[in-house]
C-alpha cells in the first residue's frame, strides 16, 4: 500500500461518515417537516450540530493526509494520523449524539492530537 492509498482509505471513510451524518439530519428534517433551520426541534438541532462539527474538522484533516502522502511520508504515519483522527471523529459522533460526555471529550482530544501531529509532520517535512 502506498501513502496515497493509505490516505485514500481515511478520505473515503470520513466522506462516508459525513454522508451518514447528513442522512441523519435529512431524516429528521423530513419527519419534522422542517426545510430550513431547526424549527425548534431538539433532535434536529442536535443532529445538525453533530454534522456541522464533523464538517468543521474533517475537510482540513483530509487535506493534511493527502499532503502528507504527496510529500512521501511513510505509510505508517498516514495510518497513525488517519486512524487516530477517524477514531476520534466516530467517538465524537457517539458522544455528542448520545450525550456521552467522556466519548465526546475523548473524540475531540483524539481529533485534535491527530490534526496537530499531522500539521507538525507536514511542517517538518516541508522545512527539513
Amino acid at each position: 500500500m502506498t501513502s496515497l492509498e493509505a490516505a485514500g482509505v481515511y478520505v473515503a471513510i470520513n466522506m462516508l461518515l459525513l454522508i451518514y451524518l447528513a442522512f441523519r439530519v435529512v431524516s429528521v428534517r423530513q419527519s419534522a417537516k422542517v426545510s430550513i433551520g431547526t424549527g425548534g426541534n431538539e433532535m434536529l438541532e442536535l443532529r445538525t450540530r453533530v454534522h456541522g462539527n464533523a464538517t468543521e474538522y474533517i475537510p482540513s484533516m483530509l487535506v493534511g493526509l493527502v499532503v502528507m502522502a504527496l510529500m512521501g511520508l511513510p505509510v505508517w504515519a498516514l495510518h497513525v494520523a488517519g486512524g487516530v483522527f477517524t477514531l476520534g471523529r466516530v467517538m465524537h459522533v457517539i458522544g455528542l449524539g448520545g450525550t456521552v460526555m467522556p466519548m465526546r471529550a475523548g473524540g475531540i482530544l483524539l481529533s485534535w492530537i491527530a490534526m496537530v501531529l499531522t500539521a507538525l509532520a507536514i511542517l517538518y517535512h516541508a522545512l527539513v
